[in-house]
């Protein structure tokens, strides 16, 4: 079969998680199995605090799939803001966002739109002010979808 076009192979079954496949990394080829990947949705920790703003478009960001947030409060009502990245740069992406118990009604991270896009059509951010608070947000391209939230 090694001469066959990935289109012309047979479909798979279910997947047991013990197949062999082939994985390309940093331009070498090797083999694995889904076994062997532990956890394809890694959380990515940030500690904010009042009157900061994150660009969620920054490189440091590229990847990112889950967002832990911690908030570092000095008193009174605090606001941070997180810019999402551009929905027409992100077709298909999902991200989530989750707060631990640093957050409280006085703590608000605001998660923005930008460009003039929107998030379930309103220019109005998404509000997270209260312990393990959850949103997954997902882009068709245009602007953010609320697909998902605990609270």
């Amino acid at each position: 079969m090694g001469n066959l076009k990935i289109s012309e192979l047979p479909t798979a079954t279910a997947l047991q998680g013990t197949e062999v496949f082939a994985l390309v990394q940093s331009g070498t080829t090797s083999n694995t199995t889904l076994n062997d990947i532990d956890n394809y949705l890694i959380a990515t920790s940030l500690t904010v605090v009042d009157g900061q703003t994150v660009n969620l478009s920054d490189t440091t960001y590229t990847s990112l799939g889950l967002l832990k947030l911690s908030y570092t409060a000095t008193g009174g009502v605090e606001n941070t803001t997180l810019n999402l990245p551009d929905a027409t740069l992100n077709v298909n992406r999902l991200i989530r966002f989750l707060s631990d118990t640093t957050f409280n009604a006085n703590t608000r991270v605001n998660i923005t739109a930008i460009n003039a896009q929107t998030i379930d059509g309103s220019t109005n951010a998404y509000v997270v002010n209260k312990e393990y608070e959850g949103v997954q947000l997902w882009s068709d391209g245009t602007e953010w979808f609320v697909i998902q939230k605990k609270a």
